[in-house]
């Protein structure tokens, strides 16, 4: 995915839920094209709070239904100074990058690609399901890196539903995707302490969000929670202070995502796909893209010029 400025998210009421620091409400926007609609909410970056730990960009794509003959096509686009981190609901994604990789993504696994110093790839539809249809959803996200890696090598890892920890009890239903969460370790390497599960709760059932961490937030990506009394619909990003304590119940069949860690050591300059804590290195990288010095990316011939603003 890419990222350019917008209108901003529009920030929620605290009302009683003390512990809550902000609540952003994505504005939708439909990316769909030749006929086709595909929506998505970004949370992240949000004029009020560009990071929820490392995580600094975080969209909801979908659900969308692609009909048979269509599809995604995101053409080889480039990233530095970051990870993406891919997770499907339903549906596949065929990622390729300028490292050689080639897998299709599925619902549940976790596929983390540290761009680091430069890596350009492309999101596309695979060709069954291209050809059947299918339903598509799931999260995009990027976790910003450290100062000190930034310029790392960049790399594809991809980590298979049936290979990360699932915690399930009494309607309750919980992946571990990365970092420790109710008692598992997820196997994800990651370069900062950060944490990401995808849990599913029944109607009434509760689980805690992790005290542990720095910096926390609730993503509703289905249903609504309720926390200290409050109500939260779906599509919400809840964010809260260190420390507090905080049970979030379902008020209805729900789907959440627990996010957050240690808080990054300083902000980040953002800019199309490119994240870092310098301006002069955003310079380079649209430089680098508009004269085509990132490797390319195996069997595409397609690519998605440079913005102009």
């Amino acid at each position: 995915m890419s990222w350019l400025p917008d209108k901003e998210p529009e920030p929620g009421d605290r009302k009683s839920c003390e512990a809550l620091e902000l609540a952003i409400v994505p504005r939708a926007r439909d990316i769909g094209s030749f006929g086709q609609s595909f929506e998505v909410r970004r949370a992240l970056p949000h004029g009020k709070r560009q990071m929820v730990g490392p995580f600094i960009f975080f969209d909801q794509m979908g659900p969308a239904i692609q009909a048979p003959g269509q599809g995604m096509d995101v053409r080889p686009h480039p990233h530095i100074g970051l990870a993406t981190v891919t997770y499907l609901f339903d549906g596949a994604i065929m990622h390729r990058d300028s490292e050689g990789n080639a897998l299709e993504i599925l619902p549940g696994a976790m596929n983390l690609m540290t761009a680091g110093r430069g890596i350009a790839h492309s999101e596309r539809s695979p060709d069954a399901q291209r050809a059947s249809g299918q339903r598509i959803s799931g999260i995009q996200s990027w976790v910003a890196l450290p100062k000190a890696l930034e310029e790392t090598a960049p790399g594809f890892e991809h980590y298979s539903a049936d290979s990360l920890p699932v915690v399930s009890d009494h309607g309750v239903t919980a992946r571990v995707i990365a970092g420790d969460v109710f008692g598992k370790r997820s196997p994800v390497k990651t370069l900062s302490d950060w944490f990401y599960a995808d849990v599913s709760l029944e109607a009434g059932k509760s689980v805690p969000l992790d005290s542990d961490y720095e910096e926390r937030a609730v993503y509703v990506a289905e249903g609504a929670v309720t926390i200290a009394g409050e109500t939260f619909e779906a599509s919400q990003m809840l964010i809260f202070r260190p420390g507090d304590r905080i049970t979030v119940t379902a008020a209805k069949p729900s789907r959440i995502m627990l996010l957050g860690g240690a808080a990054m050591e300083g902000s980040r300059y953002i800019w199309w796909n490119f994240v870092s804590s310098s301006r002069e290195r955003l310079e380079q990288a649209k430089e680098d893209w508009a004269q085509g010095r990132f490797k390319p990316v195996p069997g595409e011939t397609e690519f998605i010029p440079l913005p102009e603003r």
